[in-house]
């Protein structure tokens, strides 16, 4: 391709939306320079869009210096009620095995989650915004990948060493030319989703959910507060329902005044949708990655497009780094077609349940439905048939072919709504504050997000374990006591660790392996990383001590 390649390599980033900002900007944490392409001439913020974001993807935004003013500025809910009619089923509430310092979930429209990363990206010198690039073609050959871009000046050739396409669901061309296939289905039913300016006291800080209420009978409405004392209200609406025709009746005004009754109102934004559910047969095909809506839509009742859209970002940014830094071999990037795109699976079967639930297809899913909720109001065990969103949660790499597997802590399948598994192989580790050495105070995953950290019980010897370390990856490790970070005992009571025992935690906070050997160790260490490492050398040795210093978590 006559390409000229940057130190450390580089990537390009297709589409400017929230997954492909969040992409660029990790692969900036890591120090690899990023062009980031979108076909619009500038930004469109309008309307909410993907409101609701969840506790493990607002840290992924801290670690890029947005997760905290996301929080601060939306609304935050720790409750998802949920009605028959003008009966409450059940309030849902949420498990944190950790002491995270998010709430459960957070609301606030795409629009300003854009604009604060925005912000991020226009003060990163590693990342080079290009608007008016729209993406004809991907070409790409084993040294590298070539865009072709339509612009008011012509065509012009993007090269790189590796591109993840993030363009929504606006992906079929680019998909089509990669040779993967976007099956799924479609859904009959329609969802009108109004965005309205009210004063509605005792709905600030819950999510709602109506099956068969009064005001839009034998379907469904449900409720997201939003900032600035704004709600998004979404009513399913059949397949022909014409939203022009609803405002010039004056049936919309109607429609929205017997939810919230003689209260002022205005509407902010207004949309209608049709919802899909597809996902993409491949999220890796040599050196392109696709991330986001470019590779798998679901329907929104459990706010899993974006939250999945942002895992895919850290997936895929990490281990991108990984490779460009010649800390792993290139057969680590097959992994993230295996853990996404499982992950992606998970999501749809877990949201088109949910809408046979909300829009059943046959007589038999009707009568299961009617059944099911005219006994929830009293029968517990048709309570939990109840399905209005199993809300958004992470994905848990168990079958990963980067986790080591724990028999004394076996996965015990999916865990009830709005519960996480116990910490094991494969599940994010819990989330608490630590204690550095000079006495300040972080988070564990902050501290995680920087390449591989073992945590060590008491009973270990850590020189020994960063020799193993040294000799085994080229990746920057970081070594900590959990008696050291972890003053309080609730890191180690979380964990459930044994004084013999080292966690070995991924850089996206993952726990990869707890092994209790020094062989156990390096055979973890190794299989994080896809594949067996060159030689150690003086360099990478330079680079986990660095490391060390920079972080000052490790006993020595």
């Amino acid at each position: 391709m006559g390409r000229r390649h940057t130190r450390g390599g580089t990537v390009t980033v297709v589409g400017n939306g929230p997954v492909g900002q969040t992409t660029a900007l990790l692969l900036a944490r890591w120090g690899i320079p990023v062009t980031l392409l979108d076909a619009r001439a500038e930004r469109d913020p309008i309307g909410s869009k993907a409101i609701c974001q969840q506790r493990d993807v607002l840290e992924v935004w801290d670690a890029i210096g947005v997760g905290r003013k996301l929080a601060d500025e939306g609304v935050t809910w720790g409750c998802a009620r949920t009605f028959h009619r003008d009966h409450e089923l059940f309030a849902q509430t949420f498990v944190d095995r950790g002491i995270s310092s998010f709430p459960p979930f957070v609301n606030i429209s795409q629009a300003r989650t854009e604009e604060l990363l925005d912000e991020q990206i226009a003060a990163s010198p590693s990342i080079d915004v290009r608007w008016g690039h729209e993406a004809v073609s991907v070409d790409q050959d084993e040294t590298g990948v070539a865009i072709t871009c339509r612009t008011d000046d012509g065509d012009r050739v993007i090269e790189s060493d590796y591109a993840v396409v993030a363009v929504g669901s606006r992906g079929s061309a680019i998909r089509q030319q990669l040779g993967v296939t976007f099956d799924g289905r479609s859904f009959d039913d329609k969802f009108l989703i109004c965005d309205i300016a009210a004063d509605i006291p005792g709905w600030a800080d819950e999510r709602r959910f109506y099956f068969d209420p009064e005001w839009n009978p034998g379907r469904q409405v449900l409720i997201h507060p939003c900032p600035d004392s704004t709600f998004r209200i979404d009513w399913q609406v059949p397949g022909d329902y014409d939203l022009e025709a609803e405002e010039r009746s004056g049936a919309l005004d109607e429609r929205i005044r017997k939810i919230i009754g003689d209260t002022d109102y205005r509407i902010v934004w207004k949309s209608v949708y049709r919802f899909h559910s597809r996902v993409a047969d491949r999220m890796r095909v040599d050196r392109v990655l696709l991330a986001g809506d470019a590779a798998h839509i679901v329907s929104p009742f459990g706010a899993r497009g974006l939250n999945s859209g942002v895992a895919d970002a850290e997936n895929a940014a990490w281990k991108l780094a990984f490779v460009l830094r010649g800390w792993a071999d290139e057969s680590l990037l097959e992994t993230y077609h295996t853990e996404r795109h499982a992950a992606a699976v998970e999501n749809i079967a877990v949201t088109t349940a949910t809408m046979d639930f909300l829009v059943p297809q046959s007589e038999e899913q009707h009568r299961h439905r009617r059944d099911v909720l005219t006994a929830a109001v009293t029968d517990p065990q048709a309570r939990a048939q109840v399905d209005s969103g199993r809300l958004a949660e992470p994905f848990w790499y168990v079958e990963s072919s980067l986790t080591t597997a724990d028999l004394g802590r076996p996965f015990a399948g999916r865990p009830e709504r709005g519960s996480t598994p116990a910490a094991a192989p494969g599940i994010l580790v819990p989330d608490t504050p630590v204690t550095l050495r000079g006495g300040g105070v972080t988070r564990l995953r902050e501290i995680a997000r920087h390449g591989v950290l073992l945590l060590a019980g008491d009973g270990v010897d850590v020189d020994e374990i960063r020799g193993a370390a040294l000799g085994a990856v080229h990746t920057p490790i970081r070594i900590a006591r959990l008696s050291e970070i972890d003053t309080t005992g609730v890191l180690t009571a979380a964990l459930g660790a044994a004084p013999g025992e080292v966690w070995v935690i991924r850089p996206d906070a993952y726990v990869a392996a707890v092994t209790d050997s020094v062989d156990g160790l390096v055979a973890a260490l190794r299989r994080l990383h896809g594949s067996e490492p060159a030689a150690v050398t003086a360099g990478s040795r330079a680079a986990v001590r660095d490391s060390d210093r920079v972080f000052a978590t490790a006993g020595r």
